[in-house]
């Protein structure tokens, strides 16, 4: 078993996963794209906001209100992967940018940006 600092330091060196993903409403495919450098915090933050009602995109908003959470799934689309180690890390941020974009031209008539 592990210590406690071993525990910790293990948890600062993981990478989360980064990428572009969609959140899809069943029902009518309706789709709509985002991208982070942490998924998973995106998407709790995503599903956070559509609880409270509090969430910016007006159009998801209403959709979540009407069917709820079970009437949605979440999809990661493209993963972005890390930098080897000891290359020079590029801009994550400007990379998942330019993902999205590619994303969303192969795509475009079927989503809508978050």
């Amino acid at each position: 078993m592990k210590n406690r600092k071993e525990l910790v330091s293990a948890y600062r060196e993981q990478k989360p996963e980064m990428g572009v993903f969609e959140i899809v409403h069943v029902a009518s495919g309706r789709r709509w794209i985002d991208s982070s450098t942490n998924i998973q915090a995106r998407w709790n933050r995503h599903q956070s906001e559509l609880r409270f009602g509090s969430h910016r995109n007006r159009d998801l908003q209403e959709a979540w209100k009407t069917f709820g959470a079970e009437g949605f799934r979440f999809a990661v689309l493209e993963v972005l992967e890390y930098a080897e180690e000891g290359t020079r890390a590029p801009d994550y941020a400007k990379e998942l940018k330019l993902l999205e974009a590619m994303v969303m031209e192969t795509c475009s008539d079927q989503f809508t940006k978050v």
